[in-house]
């Protein structure tokens, strides 16, 4: 190939290579569309970003905290439906109902009527109907949801 051939192939793909570019930088820069930076395409800054995820985080509601409650040796917490139960200190007795007991969510069962309430497991109260726990000594319990004292 001679200096001359080498020249024009430079020539021809520098030619292409910029036409290439060109034209993809013209597509993204169309008529109608803003430019950056503009008021109808601001440039904003990370601390306002940071801001508008920090209020956007905030409102996100977690649901209502655990409650701790404690019971009296013979008290009786009653809950309504989907109310959550731990026992933390003590020992109490499921009140259940004719439909059924507390869903002992950490071992997956059913516990009955006068079963011991195990500590540290999760229990759900499934129906709105009488549900419960009695406290056999001094009872601390943390609870998330509807309940009442008897």
């Amino acid at each position: 190939m001679t200096k001359r051939n080498s020249f024009l192939a430079i020539a021809l793909t520098l030619t292409l290579v910029l036409g290439g570019v060109l034209g993809w930088v013209g597509k993204g820069m169309a008529a109608g569309d803003p430019l950056p930076g503009s008021e109808q395409d601001p440039l904003v800054s990370r601390s306002y970003v940071d801001s508008r995820i920090e209020a956007l985080l905030s409102s996100v509601s977690m649901g209502p905290q655990m409650t701790v409650v404690e019971l009296e040796p013979g008290q009786r917490l009653i809950c309504g439906a989907g109310t959550e139960i731990i026992l933390r200190g003590g020992s109490g007795a499921v009140i259940d109902s004719e439909l059924g007991g507390l869903c002992d969510v950490t071992q997956g069962k059913d516990l009955r009527m006068g079963e011991a309430a195990p500590a540290n497991h999760l229990l759900l109260v499934p129906r709105d109907d009488g549900r419960g726990i009695q406290a056999l000594t001094a009872v601390i319990l943390m609870v998330r949801g509807n309940y009442t004292l008897e």
